[in-house]
């Protein structure tokens, strides 16, 4: 029986996790699927750069290497668009703070006409923040994530006032707001986004293994 035929059905109809168990098994098609399926993901990350068209074909390049390389380490197949995502984003930044470093200073003002690295990478560091905290909160409960957006306003009310908004106790707001941060750092968002933003500022690529 062929590795079709045991996965069943047509390759653009297939999940993640089957996707990936083909290319472990050396099914080509499978591989060319996950990159087709996931190309788009890419190209939109590459857009939110200043890359030449090469420096964009090598980024996609790296980061379907780096893939191929370490998808035996996927606990999580589901879990690979999100890594697909930050891994093209830390590789875009790595390569934009390469081109810029080898930008000549110009005579005439002693300047380059391009933002310093530290701050390119402090503010795309923190859109990325931004975006993981996001997807985080989504995935709470409705009565903590209000609490935790009104707590994060500024300035923050005061408890009476979020007893009187969202309707609770005050004594509640306390122990409702820790067990929300708490259930926050486990949400698979936050995960992610340590995993792969450690892993990648190592240099490695194994927060593929992600669980």
């Amino acid at each position: 029986m062929s590795s079709r035929e045991q996965l069943g059905g047509p390759y653009h109809e297939r999940t993640t996790s089957q996707l990936v168990t083909g290319a472990l098994t050396g099914d080509e098609a499978s591989w060319s699927e996950i990159v087709r399926r996931h190309t788009g993901l890419v190209l939109a990350r590459v857009r939110q750069f200043r890359l030449t068209p090469q420096q964009a074909e090598d980024v996609a390049q790296t980061v379907w290497l780096n893939l191929l390389e370490h998808l035996g380490s996927l606990r999580e197949p589901e879990a690979l668009p999100g890594w697909i995502a930050t891994a093209t984003r830390h590789e875009c930044i790595r390569t934009a703070n390469q081109a810029r470093r080898s930008v000549p200073v110009d005579p005439a003002t002693g300047r380059l006409d391009v933002p310093a690295d530290a701050d390119v990478d402090g503010e795309l560091l923190r859109d990325e923040r931004r975006a993981a905290l996001r997807a985080a909160l989504d995935e709470l409960p409705a009565h903590q994530r209000d609490l935790l957006l009104l707590l994060s306003t500024d300035p923050a009310p005061s408890y009476q006032e979020i007893s009187a908004r969202l309707g609770v106790p005050v004594g509640s707001i306390g122990p409702t707001r820790q067990r929300a941060l708490a259930r926050l750092r486990r949400t698979d968002a936050i995960r992610r986004y340590l995993a792969v933003g450690a892993a990648l500022h190592e240099g490695g690529h194994d927060a593929l293994a992600l669980g």
